[in-house]
């Protein structure tokens, strides 16, 4: 059995990331009610009760970003996760080469760097396979699924800021699980009971990340985080909208035909597509600018 220890960081010591954001200096106190640090909060509790957790075969090796990564993941939230945005876009859980490597949901290391700006020092875990080290923003292989879906958002508002505007990427489970042979395996493939108490937990922190960020619309990237985030919220009792997308992994035959022209028409059919055009996000700021 593997227990949360195997969750930590490379140093071992699990208060560092915490201090980063509780040690807070006179400028940073005055918002500490922000979405940025609401969010930071909600994910180190979810990480205090995530290393309570244990598991078994098929898991052999299991990785924590949010501990980490914690420099470039709370640098990535502190830049971008911001008051007004309506979308959430959420991922299931991190890709070995995307947010494991970044701590940035999706994170393709070269979108990453040079579209979000991300920057920081990357830690390791304690226990790693020797075929899937952590390099961080040195990691030289792209994963597919991030670079399609920031490459997209990329292509459609130019700069960040036009989609950060009005939409977050987030993961509901901040965990990458790996089987002894290195093989990734997502949350579906865990032991029923162990994936049963994780995602308890994982719902918990959503239904309490989206009521902090006040988003009107979940968006699930892929089926499975759809149907989990419906679920979530409906047996939280809150009235939030949750819609999907199709889920830009390789392993989807249908996205490699076309994801993008697919995911626009999806995010048309929402009425999400206007509010991402740089041009609408430019005219949007002058008009701030000149009020």
């Amino acid at each position: 059995m593997l227990n949360g220890s195997a969750m930590a960081g490379g140093n071992g010591d699990e208060r560092e990331s915490e201090e980063r954001v509780w040690k807070w200096t006179p400028d940073q106190q005055n918002t500490a009610s922000s979405p940025s640090c609401r969010l930071l909060k909600l994910e180190l509790e979810l990480n205090a009760h995530l290393r309570g957790l244990s598991f078994g075969e098929p898991v052999r090796y299991v990785y924590n970003p949010l501990e980490y990564a914690w420099e470039t993941h709370s640098c990535y939230v502190e830049k971008y996760c911001q008051t007004g945005q309506s979308f959430l876009f959420l991922g299931m859980n991190p890709g070995p080469f995307g947010m494991a490597q970044t701590g940035v949901p999706f994170g393709e290391v070269n979108s990453v760097v040079d579209w979000l700006k991300i920057t920081g020092e990357v830690g390791r875990p304690d226990d790693e396979h020797p075929k899937r080290r952590i390099s961080g923003l040195a990691c030289t292989q792209s994963e597919v699924s991030g670079a399609r879906f920031w490459g997209f958002f990329r292509k459609l508002c130019g700069e960040p800021a036009a989609f950060f505007r009005h939409c977050f990427v987030h993961n509901l489970c901040p965990l990458i699980f790996m089987s002894s042979s290195g093989k990734n395996l997502t949350p579906p493939e865990l032991n029923a009971r162990e994936r049963e108490e994780l995602l308890r937990l994982c719902d918990i922190a959503l239904c309490q990340a989206v009521e902090a960020l006040g988003v009107s619309m979940v968006i699930g990237v892929g089926r499975v985080a759809e149907q989990r985030a419906r679920r979530a919220l409906s047996a939280a009792g809150m009235d939030v909208r949750v819609e999907g997308i199709m889920h830009p992994s390789p392993r989807n035959p249908l996205a490699n035909k076309g994801w993008e022209s697919v995911a626009k028409a999806k995010l048309a059919q929402l009425g999400v597509l206007p509010l991402l055009s740089n041009n609408t996000w430019q005219e949007s700021s002058h008009t701030q600018e000149s009020s």
